[in-house]
């Protein structure tokens, strides 16, 4: 793959506010190829309606992991790359660093022992948070940081965590599907927000 394309902050900005998202592809040269989409329906975790799976309040109480902030960003990202198949292209990650030193990008770590054991990342704007991806490299320690994020968002007075797709993964989380129509109508109000990451 030809990891070079880059997408400027200014688009990726406009595209997330325009129910957009991008993800990397090869063409059959083997060339790097951004695709746009914007899915009918859409994924979203309802933040009055999210749900602690039943093993997970135990591990939650064992409070194995330290949680922090924005410490790892770049690892995060290259280690939710890190797949046999992956839409995160090397152009990609550069993209959402650069997005990150700008204060867009956020991720939410869950440290074991010093190393980092899991995580997730996204874009913040307004009162939405666009969830990117999650890696795991023990158990529960991506499933951790999620119930974070949702706290965080709660306190920080945002009213939309966008999941992009709904999987069997963040179903048991409370994840719904909505029509995109309805989508666009919750992101557009959203965005007026004030959520302060």
């Amino acid at each position: 793959m030809n990891h070079s394309k880059k997408i400027e902050p200014e688009m990726l900005l406009q595209a997330y506010q325009m129910g957009l998202f991008p993800m990397a592809d090869e063409d059959e040269s083997g060339e790097e190829q951004i695709g746009w989409y914007s899915p009918d329906p859409r994924g979203v975790i309802p933040l009055d309606g999210f749900h602690i799976p039943h093993g997970l309040k135990r591990s939650l109480k064992k409070k194995e992991y330290e949680i922090r902030m924005d410490t790892a960003f770049s690892t995060v990202i290259e280690k939710c790359a890190d797949r046999t198949e992956t839409w995160i292209s090397s152009g990609i990650q550069s993209s959402y660093i650069r997005l990150h030193e700008l204060g867009w990008a956020h991720s939410v770590e869950s440290w074991y022992e010093g190393k980092l054991a899991g995580g997730l990342y996204g874009v913040s704007i307004g009162g939405v948070f666009f969830g990117e991806s999650m890696f795991s490299r023990r158990t529960d320690a991506s499933k951790v940081a999620l119930v974070h994020l949702v706290a965080h968002l709660r306190e920080k007075g945002f009213v939309l965590l966008d999941t992009q797709w709904l999987n069997s993964h963040l179903k048991q989380f409370g994840c719904i599907e909505i029509p995109r129509d309805q989508y666009m109508a919750e992101l557009e109000s959203a965005l007026q927000a004030e959520g302060k990451f």
